[in-house]
């Protein structure tokens, strides 16, 4: 276990994408800064937020760490879906919409990998 969140790759790789998906919310058209821009902003802020959080509870609980660790693979995943919104709506390119699709796919990977690595395996 690293010695705080911040060491965990995959809490830095999920920050950094959240930021600039953070920016490209507040583009989308007015009409979408309700809905599309404030789901697309919650979903990927949770991504990092919740490995912080478990990270801070796994002193006391491997199994809290496991759960919020899996909220955000959670939520990585619901990002992948609400790219692919902005995508066919047209408010994303092709190639950053399949940038961010890898990316999240990665975190998704990580986060799964951390998951299985916390886990007590099965004697």
């Amino acid at each position: 276990m690293s010695n705080g969140y911040e060491d965990l790759d995959v809490y830095n790789r999920s920050f950094s994408l959240a930021l600039k998906v953070y920016k490209f919310s507040q583009t989308l058209p007015k009409i979408e800064q309700y809905a599309m821009a404030d789901q697309i902003k919650r979903a990927s802020t949770s991504i990092c937020a919740n490995i912080a959080e478990g990270h801070a509870k796994a002193h006391f609980s491997k199994a809290e760490f496991k759960r919020f660790l899996t909220i955000s693979a959670g939520s990585s995943q619901k990002m992948k879906v609400w790219l692919k919104f902005c995508y066919e709506l047209d408010y994303l390119d092709e190639k950053l919409w399949q940038q961010w699709d890898d990316e999240y796919n990665q975190i998704t990977r990580m986060l799964n990998g951390l998951i299985r690595k916390i886990s007590p395996t099965p004697h």
